[in-house]
């Protein structure tokens, strides 16, 4: 159910939204996180609902291992909550992609049954995996399982994201949202979940039909003219976008008219000063999240400029394989890694020439915009 569809705008977003209202002066609002619950259940289960039995086994292992760490700070639970949620999403995301590199690289030949991705696996995994750290770290505690359950399956984050954190949405539940459904607040949702319906519906899908006959084209071998490749390329790098913060606008919005604050995904980013600048900018909880736990985690900077690179590289490395099963999604997250490293090392080198010569500062700030408009373009071409 997507949220451009007339099934969600015309029936199950009034629908959830009349029910919450009902649920809040009933019982002192008693039901309304369970409703909000069954409901983001059912919009998860839409398009199968098998995968519904997923998500709540995911929800309940991950829950009760979260108590577990709580109660004796043990690295073992944090270490078997964590290596059981990347063979979940390894299963469901990566099977095929190995089996078939391992027949065409080994020649194996094996068969086997394709193994369907579940809905916004990628997303539940990764927000799950950081409550399970920051219980570890001492960072935050058990919360009650009717509000993990729902920041979990929120149903305006849960597909495409924004990835929440959960210290910045199960405090908004609290007190059942009562007091949460204000007309400003549904004014506001409205007037958000509007921009990005227009973003992708008449953006991004309208661009589309440029951008994709033109790569079909080239893919079956016709001769592409050269303004007609950057017609293509330029199409395509907008529809990603356009789509992309189109949908997160409509979540942003959506979660609004509920009362609940989901953090801004996209701020301009093609309007990037440098690499490093456009990865603060573009898919900015996905980028945090990166950072926070996976960069970090690695060391950060703390070991010198070599391994800081290292950790860079491994980490847009893995953050390509994150966005999908492919060869191209992992040429992509090594051409972004090199991108940073090359970004970072630039601005150590003219800061270099700075201290010595003021004049250079023209030449570093058009040199750094000029990469970073050739690394978008390139990668989105790959």
């Amino acid at each position: 159910m997507l949220f451009n569809s007339y099934t969600f705008i015309v029936f199950f977003l009034p629908l959830a939204y009349a029910g919450l209202f009902i649920s809040q002066r009933w019982n002192d609002g008693k039901y309304s996180i369970v409703w909000l619950v069954a409901c983001s259940l059912f919009f998860y289960g839409w398009w199968n609902f098998s995968f519904v039995a997923l998500i709540l086994f995911s929800i309940a292992f991950n829950y009760y291992l979260g108590g577990l760490i709580q109660e004796n700070f043990s690295k073992l639970y944090l270490k078997i909550g964590i290596l059981g949620n990347l063979l979940l999403i390894s299963y469901f995301k990566y099977f095929n992609f190995f089996i078939e590199n391992l027949n065409t690289f080994v020649q194996l030949e094996a068969t086997f049954e394709v193994v369907v991705l579940p809905l916004a696996i990628s997303f539940f995994t990764f927000q799950q995996i950081a409550y399970l750290i920051d219980i570890y770290r001492k960072k935050t505690s058990k919360y009650k399982f009717s509000h993990y359950c729902l920041f979990v399956t929120f149903f305006p984050q849960l597909l495409a994201g924004p990835i929440v954190h959960h210290k910045e949405m199960i405090p908004q539940f609290r007190d059942n949202l009562i007091g949460n459904l204000t007309l400003q607040n549904l004014i506001i949702g409205i007037s958000i979940f509007s921009i990005g319906l227009f973003k992708k519906v008449i953006i991004a899908d309208n661009v589309e039909s440029y951008a994709t006959p033109l790569f079909m084209a080239s893919e079956n071998g016709e001769v592409i003219t050269f303004v007609e490749a950057w017609l293509g390329v330029l199409s395509y790098s907008f529809q990603i976008y356009f789509d992309f913060s189109g949908y997160c606008d409509m979540a942003i919005g959506i979660a609004r008219m509920f009362g609940v604050f989901l953090p801004l995904n996209f701020d301009s980013p093609y309007k990037s000063n440098n690499i490093i600048d456009f990865w603060r900018k573009w898919h900015i909880t996905l980028s945090r999240f990166l950072k926070e736990y996976l960069y970090f985690s690695l060391g950060g900077n703390r070991k010198g400029k070599l391994r800081k690179y290292l950790n860079l590289l491994i980490t847009m490395l893995l953050g390509g394989l994150w966005h999908g099963a492919g060869w191209t999604f992992i040429s992509w997250g090594f051409l972004h890694g090199i991108y940073l490293i090359i970004n970072h090392f630039w601005r150590n080198i003219r800061l270099m020439f700075i201290s010595t010569n003021n004049k250079i500062s023209y030449f570093g700030v058009f040199g750094s915009r000029l990469l970073t408009m050739l690394s978008i373009v390139f990668a989105w071409v790959l």
